[in-house]
């Protein structure tokens, strides 16, 4: 059976065809060119990852304790984000987190705290400093972050506070925005008191709120600690000396 002669291929490209071809790539480059469709690309290349979260949670951990982020990896994230171990800052994060110990982070606390925030890098962190900030201009939330520090800070072994972490973390949390601290510390300094319970730490964002800085409208037989009734009593004394 002879064979059939094989179809020319028509190499020419018609008018019409040529319309579309060029349609075609005017429809590209719209696409490509739209700022929508750029904010829509960027999106996609900066959205979050769980997995690349913790990659980069293993930087600061070692294969002794591969799911601990330690002090010394504690040191470096800080150094990374360009963020102060002291700053207030840090607190806000870890209180994000739900971290239980102060100067580390559990792999399930490190995922938590940044899935909420969409990091998966130190300038996505770095992106949300202002707003972990803002975090502590409502007042309820600053409430909240002020009795979590309480359990955060303190020696697990313990059920109170000692003075000295308290005065630290007093000094983060209220020494900018609490007239009377410097004296509040100095009472401690000179008193015997040795350790803080959870009330009175409760009790001192109270009364930094609340009293005059005469302390004028402090009333003695109010439901204060006796801790707060003595730093009144020492501090009338003090400034009667003046």
């Amino acid at each position: 059976m002879p064979r059939g002669k094989r179809r020319a291929v028509n190499t020419e490209i018609s008018p019409d065809d040529d319309r579309h071809s060029s349609k075609r790539s005017r429809t590209a480059a719209t696409t490509n060119n739209h700022p929508n469709a750029r904010r829509y690309y960027n999106k996609s290349e900066e959205s979050f990852s769980s997995k690349k979260c913790l990659t980069w949670f293993k930087v600061y951990t070692t294969t002794l304790e591969p799911d601990i982020l330690g002090p010394e990896g504690m040191e470096k994230f800080c150094k990374d984000i360009s963020v102060d171990p002291e700053n207030v800052v840090m607190l806000v994060l870890a209180y994000k987190m739900g971290a239980k110990q102060m100067g580390y982070f559990s792999q399930y606390e490190w995922l938590k705290g940044l899935t909420e925030l969409q990091c998966d890098t130190a300038s996505k962190v770095q992106s949300k400093l202002d707003y972990l900030k803002q975090c502590l201009d409502d007042p309820n939330m600053y409430k909240s972050i002020y009795r979590y520090a309480y359990d955060f800070a303190r020696d697990k072994d313990q059920r109170s506070m000692d003075t000295d972490t308290a005065k630290a973390m007093l000094q983060v949390l209220l020494g900018k925005q609490w007239a009377m601290y410097p004296e509040f510390e100095q009472f401690l300094n000179t008193s015997k008191y040795k350790v803080i319970n959870k009330d009175q730490w409760c009790n001192i964002l109270e009364f930094s709120r609340t009293i005059n800085n005469d302390v004028s409208n402090y009333d003695i037989d109010g439901a204060w600690p006796v801790m707060l009734d003595e730093f009144v009593e020492w501090l009338r004394q003090k400034r009667s000396t003046r």
